[in-house]
């Protein structure tokens, strides 16, 4: 896992931040970059507009910003705004229940991305993770939701020959414990120090693959109490599932 360099540029992080939002989760008002951002609308628009004159991002007819030319060109996965707003209210309520961060990651390909997160009010706490990126054979959310993809689906995936899986035999009989007990464990495998459990969310067909975790120091995680935050999980999980059954995810006119 990255750290945030000791000395960055908060504007600098602010224009990425910007940047990976429209890429990845499509056009967003002033008011709603300057939510997501924590800063106030005038900087929002001041950033926005510096998109706009790189060509990172364009004004719509409805005087949205949407992506630009130059992340027109990047491979990016479909929106996930709607998605992030009908789930934020459950990852409020499990971090509530558990006291620990809570992420919602989307997987694309061989990737998982981190989506939303809900801190912990602990001290020492995992910090926020949106828009990183980790190997999905490896964050728990990742595994999670590769345990739920057929074999050959994995296999394909993975046997690249410039592939980091030197092992895919065992990458299948860890997915394949996964699948069995419902959820995976990410003890220390992207950052020393953290702790992750992750569950799959059932998606409906055509939308992208999406999982909850729970984040923690190594430090508060014991085993014992893995079956109370498994359900905990399994609780939002279902909740969440329900809402995407009704259809809320398509109420802002988005589509997945």
């Amino acid at each position: 896992m990255k750290n945030k360099p000791a000395y960055g540029i908060d504007s600098v992080d602010h224009a990425l931040h910007l940047a990976t939002l429209l890429l990845h989760e499509g056009p967003l008002r002033v008011t709603d970059a300057a939510a997501r951002l924590g800063v106030a609308r005038s900087t929002a628009h001041r950033l926005l507009a510096m998109l706009v004159y790189r060509d990172f991002a364009e004004q719509d007819e409805d005087r949205r910003y949407a992506a630009g030319p130059v992340l027109r060109g990047a491979v990016a996965p479909e929106p996930v705004a709607d998605l992030r707003r009908l789930a934020l209210p459950h990852l409020e309520a499990l971090a509530a229940r558990t006291d620990e961060s809570v992420n919602l990651v989307i997987v694309v390909g061989d990737q998982a991305r981190f989506v939303a997160t809900v801190e912990s009010t602990h001290v020492l706490r995992v910090g926020d993770r949106e828009g990183r990126v980790l190997p999905a054979r490896l964050a728990s959310g990742g595994r999670a939701v590769l345990a739920g993809r057929p074999e050959e689906e994995v296999v394909d995936l993975h046997s690249a020959v410039d592939s980091p899986v030197a092992d895919v035999p065992a990458l299948l009989r860890d997915l394949r414990r996964v699948r069995k007990q419902g959820f995976a464990v990410n003890d220390q495998a992207t950052e020393t120090g953290v702790t992750a459990i992750g569950q799959a969310v059932p998606c409906p067909a055509g939308m992208v693959p999406a999982a909850v975790s729970i984040a923690m120091p190594t430090a508060r995680y014991r085993r014992d109490r893995l079956p109370e935050w498994t359900r905990d999980l399994a609780t939002t999980v279902a909740r969440i599932e329900r809402d995407l059954a009704d259809g809320s995810v398509h109420q802002n006119g988005g589509a997945l």
